[in-house]
């Protein structure tokens, strides 16, 4: 059993906890969440909510459920591939938690993002939160949506490319992905930015013909 996460930061309210996922991905946009939980949200949230990386598959698909049910407002944004290979990945990460703040109502009082950088909005108070998700509530909420959100939408990329395993390894650069880049090349969705290929499968003997 997790430990329950704390339910906010201070007394002031509406507060909202940013995150995001894919920010390690080699392919694939960068989705982040905001998430305002009611002040004192109920107990099946605080029972259930955790960091995404600590829930099963099915854990963060019936949390994400009760999460859109019980949340006084939350919104999911991605920002792009060529737009992260434009800025980079850090500020891609904030640009699309920025996009889903202002999605929110009503907005927030003050912000928790997840990790140890943010940037302004607005005139809004944040506090950057170094293991967020594993913290407070709102934060971890939010973890769930934008992994939630971005495993579904690298399952529909993954009809169109299927030779890179992306139903199982949503992107990120497991030996199966960076070996189906060797084999086939890059798809429009893979991060130029990165580095797509390691050492060992950039060595590939010639062939003596």
């Amino acid at each position: 059993m997790h430990h329950i996460l704390k339910k906010s930061f201070g007394t002031v309210h509406p507060e909202a906890g940013c995150d995001e996922s894919g920010r390690g991905c080699l392919a694939g946009p960068v989705f982040a969440s905001a998430v305002i939980l009611p002040e004192n949200p109920d107990a099946t949230l605080c029972a259930g909510i955790n960091d995404s990386k600590r829930l099963s598959g099915k854990e963060r698909q019936l949390m994400m459920q009760l999460i859109k049910v019980h949340a006084l407002a939350w919104a999911v944004a991605y920002v792009d591939n060529h737009t992260i290979d434009k800025i980079n990945i850090l500020n891609a990460s904030i640009m699309a938690m920025h996009l889903a703040l202002k999605e929110l109502d009503p907005q927030p009082a003050i912000i928790l993002a997840d990790g140890n950088r943010f940037s302004p909005y607005g005139d809004t108070p944040f506090h950057c939160v170094i293991k967020g998700d594993a913290t407070y509530l709102s934060v971890a909420a939010a973890s769930i949506l934008a992994k939630t959100a971005r495993d579904e939408y690298m399952q529909k990329l993954h009809k169109q490319y299927p030779h890179y395993g992306w139903d199982q390894n949503k992107g990120y650069p497991t030996a199966v992905h960076r070996n189906a880049i060797a084999t086939y090349g890059i798809s429009p969705f893979h991060r130029k930015s990165f580095r797509l290929l390691t050492q060992v499968t950039l060595n590939i003997t010639p062939t003596n013909n």
